[in-house]
């Protein structure tokens, strides 16, 4: 149901406030109550603290409502819940993501004998991605990273992964949940409008090589600060020169290759040895909704885990939860599946199309705003800015704009966010769903008077 422009995104309420409205949910009892009861309170007290992504000031982050098509294939899985692990836990569940994966990789033209998983979210996509990239190396190296683990090599300290500076965070949790931690996690600086800065990486490589061991690049495609995609191209080259795994982190931006005209800006990604994708973000497919591909499908072998009652040796049937853990999944694939049949290709185009051509216009009518800094040039759905005023000094302007995004974000009627950019704090504009250059713009027009009105009181320490 699409909320009327006036409603309020969320309550603005403090936690506080928050809090106190939903104890008595977690107030639990020996007696149950009814459904309605249940039901008025769960509307008077929790509903009003929810976002409502499907707002047209909501342009902050990556979330989106559930697209009808999905919601109807939610609604299904939810009904049956369904595990789809194995083919002997669901036949039609375990076939079905089976066939989506095929499917998927077709329409992303990934190679013939690419595969896919379904996983819980980007950020686990990527952990797999990166014990993937060891267990190859080791592989390399003549041993089986399952077996011997990081015992096997012969100096693991030398072992690094590189990335973006501006990379998603979860490569940290990658990192130090195989056991390899920050420092084996280098960042690559990046150009003027926030990519992997090629020439510069060729540099670094070179450098690194002569005390480490560089077995996994990470691309981004469509960061999450500025929405940059790295030019993927140019890095699988770099990677099968040095004989590295390249794996494309394109959670919030792969979406987007599907469009035609944008085709080109992710030439390479064909070449990754895996690729992540959330389908929870623009697609407004129902969380956890997220996927890994690999180029070669015989790669999630190194995943697979057998016992005595699932995933038997010598069974042939299809069995999704070799490929990744956990050992019990929702059934995501049957949202995706319904969604995309329910829009067909031409609508999803028009879907994906409408935010990136409302972020562009939006980008050129600021270009000329006295009042407003710009600081990339959008490649994806993301506007990074500053509000410009003579009476804020650089010294006080981060804490400036910090306060801007707490008053914009506290009155409930729209939603930005805020991120750094080196040691330089920015607003952001994330458009996610169908939207138009004019609804944006009256964002930022919000934006900019909350920031007189905070500039005229003076900045608080």
């Amino acid at each position: 149901m699409q909320e009327k422009d006036n409603s309020l995104i969320f309550s603005g309420a403090t936690p506080t406030k928050v809090m106190e409205d939903l104890q008595p949910l977690v107030n639990f009892q020996e007696e149950g109550i009814s459904i309605e009861e249940l039901k008025h309170m769960l509307e008077e007290r929790l509903l009003p603290h929810l976002m409502k992504y499907n707002h047209p000031g909501f342009l902050s982050m990556f979330n989106d409502f559930p697209e009808r098509g999905a919601q109807m294939g939610a609604e299904l899985a939810l009904e049956y819940n369904q595990g789809v692990t194995d083919w002997y836990v669901s036949p039609g569940g375990a076939m079905l993501e089976e066939l989506c994966i095929k499917a998927l990789c077709s329409l992303f033209r990934l190679d013939s004998g690419s595969d896919g998983t379904f996983m819980y979210s980007g950020t686990y996509a990527n952990q797999e991605a990166l014990y993937l990239a060891l267990h190859w190396k080791a592989e390399q190296e003549g041993f089986d990273f399952a077996q011997e683990g990081f015992k096997g090599f012969e100096s693991p300290e030398r072992l690094v992964v590189l990335t973006s500076v501006d990379a998603h965070f979860s490569l940290k949790h990658a990192v130090r949940i195989l056991g390899l931690g920050d420092k084996n996690l280098l960042t690559l600086e990046v150009d003027a409008n926030r990519r992997i800065d090629i020439p510069l990486m060729q540099k670094t490589v070179e450098k690194l090589q002569e005390n480490h061991d560089i077995f996994c690049v990470v691309a981004t495609t469509g960061t999450t600060s500025t929405g940059s995609i790295d030019n993927v191209q140019q890095i699988s080259e770099v990677c099968q020169r040095i004989g590295a795994w390249l794996h494309v982190d394109g959670a919030y931006g792969l979406a987007y290759c599907l469009v035609p005209e944008y085709r080109e800006r992710y030439s390479g990604i064909e070449f990754a040895n895996s690729v992540s994708w959330d389908p929870h973000k623009q697609f407004g497919i129902p969380i956890p909704n997220s996927i890994l591909f690999v180029r070669r499908k015989e790669d999630f072998n190194r995943m697979a885990l057998r016992s005595d009652y699932i995933y038997r040796e010598g069974e042939s049937v299809p069995s999704p939860g070799l490929k990744s853990p956990p050992s019990t999944r929702p059934f995501s694939a049957l949202p995706l599946v319904t969604s995309i049949r329910f829009q067909g290709i031409t609508k999803i185009h028009e879907r994906l199309r409408s935010p990136l051509q409302a972020i562009e216009s939006t980008y050129n009518t600021l270009k000329t705003d006295s009042e407003i800094e710009l600081w990339n040039k959008p490649e994806t759905g993301i506007i990074c800015f500053r509000i410009k005023n003579e009476q804020i000094s650089e010294n006080q302007m981060n804490q400036f704009l910090k306060q801007v995004y707490e008053e914009v974000i506290s009155s409930g009627e729209h939603s930005i966010s805020f991120t750094k950019l080196g040691d330089k704090v920015v607003l952001r504009l994330v458009a996610i769903t169908p939207t138009t250059a004019e609804t944006l713009m009256k964002t930022v027009s919000y934006v900019k008077k909350k920031a007189k009105v905070i500039a005229n009181k003076g900045v608080q320490s």
